[in-house]
């Protein structure tokens, strides 16, 4: 249920937005791209700091930087290789013919708002805790913050940004229904990790929405699977001891 329920914010969101898309001049939404940039940019360096950032007694010292240097390396050359963020263009230039939108910003709300939205831990422990316990709680407060972003994407980029839910419904949704088996894998550390590589790419995302598409985010996303990899090992590991 706390999927639905953030599926439909990001609709809901998205929509109100496209509304306030329509009455504003070129100049200002111009000027609310830059700052919608300038804002996940700030999302994206504030949660990777607190995600690698840990007090040890009287010491502040960083944790995950090599795990995440082998993620985003490993991440780009696999994501590259498969094309991804083709791939998930192409998808969304199918929507676009589907829904019959002549909208130029289409393609980028629709990338821009999945990965912000898709990345973070929220979207994982979310799913874990409505899948174990059936409390939705993380995932309703997800879904108002997700709301928000998408009213203010759509503002800028118009009903690609609405169609973000899709991928978001069938992620988290995936995450939920195989929650059981799922569960031993997801330890602190691994959502630390998992926390720590999303909000790097949501730094990227932030980068290409304030200075214009400067790189393929979305053929770094097999980054998020090197975390899961490793914990997976470790576990394996440790059971055969």
């Amino acid at each position: 249920m706390g999927t639905v329920i953030n599926a439909a914010a990001v609709i809901i969101g998205g929509t109100i937005g496209m509304l306030v898309k329509g009455g504003l001049p070129l100049r200002v939404r111009d000027l609310l791209m830059r700052s919608l940039g300038l804002c996940t940019l700030f999302i994206g360096i504030s949660g990777a700091i607190s995600a690698m950032m840990q007090v040890d007694g009287t010491r502040l010292q960083a944790n995950g930087t090599l795990l995440l240097i082998c993620s985003l390396g490993i991440g780009a050359v696999a994501g590259e290789l498969l094309r991804l963020e083709d791939r998930m263009e192409g998808l969304a230039h199918r929507l676009q013919s589907m829904v019959k939108s002549r909208d130029d910003k289409f393609v980028e709300g629709f990338v821009s708002n999945a990965l912000v939205i898709c990345v973070g831990a929220m979207a994982v422990v979310g799913a874990l805790q409505d899948g174990l316990t059936h409390d939705a709680s993380m995932l309703i407060t997800k879904a108002i913050l997700d709301g928000i972003i998408s009213m203010v994407f759509a503002s800028a980029l118009g009903i690609g940004v609405v169609f973000a839910a899709v991928p978001l419904f069938l992620y988290q949704g995936a995450i939920t229904i195989l929650a059981g088996t799922l569960s031993p894998l997801f330890s602190d550390t691994l959502i630390r990790n998992l926390s720590l590589v999303g909000n790097v790419l949501i730094f990227g995302v932030g980068i290409n929405l304030f200075f214009g598409k400067q790189m393929k985010i979305g053929n770094l996303l097999p980054a998020l699977l090197i975390p899961v990899v490793w914990e997976a090992l470790q576990y394996l590991v440790s059971g055969m001891r």
